[in-house]
């Protein structure tokens, strides 16, 4: 029984001793290493629940100091639909110029044409007819040789074409016809053949009209390069024509 016991005594004691070493290697092994640092960062509270959490964000708020972030210059960023809204913008802006550009080019051509016709109309002087006649008429109407350009469908001296230059000239005797050619080859008495005509009457086809001058020559409104010229009758028809007397 004593034996027991006393085997119970150093078991109990060796059991101490373990415990006394094993508490005390820990503290030993603190004591050589170096001490640790602890650290916290705290984040400021917020009491507004953010709504739009789709929302993109376009720009850095930073409160407090976090090692110099807070000073970055962050580049404000644009939506897809800013963007699109913007294009939109700048495509009708320059729509809206070129109309504008184009209006101001036709105002221009415009105005140009104009003063080119009154230039041209107020380069004529001409002497209005003196008499009715047949001889007045062809006088008359020799006075705008050079100075009235071919133009057509143009019917004054701003500009005409062969039968709208028959026409003016015979409605200042008071004799109306009409603008073609062809037409003012059915007005007035027939007359058989050249060698029977005399000035003031309309020589015309359906291409061509003048009015005949005499000496085998007309006056007529010829073409854009030409104008008004007299010429001889066989230069400025071809094919067969009507010879035609009004006065």
């Amino acid at each position: 029984m004593k034996t027991v016991q006393q085997t119970v005594s150093m078991f109990v004691a060796a059991v101490a001793v373990c415990a006394t070493f094993v508490a005390a290697a820990p503290a030993a092994v603190a004591a050589d290493q170096p001490s640790v640092v602890a650290s916290e960062r705290s984040f400021p509270k917020t009491s507004t629940a953010r709504k739009d959490v789709l929302k993109e964000s376009v720009s850095t708020d930073v409160k407090g100091n976090w090692g110099g972030i807070e000073s970055l210059n962050v580049p404000k960023t644009k939506s897809q639909a800013e963007k699109d809204a913007e294009a939109k913008a700048e495509q009708e802006r320059q729509e809206a110029a070129a109309r504008a550009q184009q209006q101001a080019a036709a105002a221009s051509r415009s105005a140009t044409r104009s003063s080119l016709e009154s230039s041209s109309s107020a380069a004529i002087t001409v002497n209005p007819p003196d008499s009715k006649t047949a001889a007045a008429l062809v006088s008359y109407a020799e006075q705008f040789v050079g100075k009235v350009p071919y133009v057509w469908g143009g019917s004054d001296t701003s500009g005409w074409d062969c039968s709208g230059f028959v026409m003016y000239v015979f409605a200042q005797f008071g004799i109306s016809l009409p603008h073609s050619s062809g037409a003012q080859a059915g007005y007035g008495t027939a007359v058989p053949s050249l060698a029977s005509a005399q000035p003031g009457d309309i020589i015309a086809n359906s291409a061509h009209a003048g009015i005949y001058v005499g000496n085998g020559m007309v006056v007529n409104a010829l073409n854009p390069s030409q104008g008004t010229q007299i010429t001889p009758v066989a230069w400025a028809y071809t094919g067969s024509y009507s010879i035609r007397r009004l006065l």
